[in-house]
């Protein structure tokens, strides 16, 4: 939105910094301007998306911390098999699972590559191997 609106005709060119608090003086200095409203349809928009992603951000700090209080307080009462599902199953299966991937994938790619390459000779290779014994007896 910054990029989309931040050229010369755009809602952010006025501003210096596009944060929070340059918006809402932005916003008062059109308050009122009809010829404006776009622009402070924009800047309104943007203040609300950064009010949104302030209040996620948030929330995510909550939910990472509260694992830090109530999670490592459980550790100690977890069973030999709980861990390892926890560290095999969720983790490791999620690296496994990309790596695999990863490689099915440059495989895929390589053998593309040869079929495309061997394409390319306009005679086979059994007829070249014939040719080439023929032009060494001569």
């Amino acid at each position: 939105m910054e990029e989309e609106h931040g050229g010369e005709e755009g809602a952010f060119f006025e501003l210096d910094k596009v944060n929070k608090a340059n918006v809402a003086d932005r916003l008062k200095q059109i308050e009122g301007d009809k010829e404006v409203k776009d622009e402070a349809t924009i800047l309104n928009e943007w203040l609300n998306l950064a009010t949104e992603e302030a209040a996620l951000k948030k929330s995510k700090s909550r939910s990472d911390g509260g694992f830090g209080r109530h999670g490592y307080a459980k550790l100690p009462k977890l069973t030999e098999a709980e861990i390892k599902t926890l560290v095999v199953d969720d983790r490791m299966a999620r690296s496994l699972h990309a790596a695999i991937h990863s490689e099915m994938d440059r495989i895929s790619l390589a053998l593309t590559y040869r079929v495309k390459e061997r394409g390319r000779y306009e005679t086979p290779i059994p007829q070249m191997v014939s040719r080439v014994a023929a032009l060494e007896a001569k």
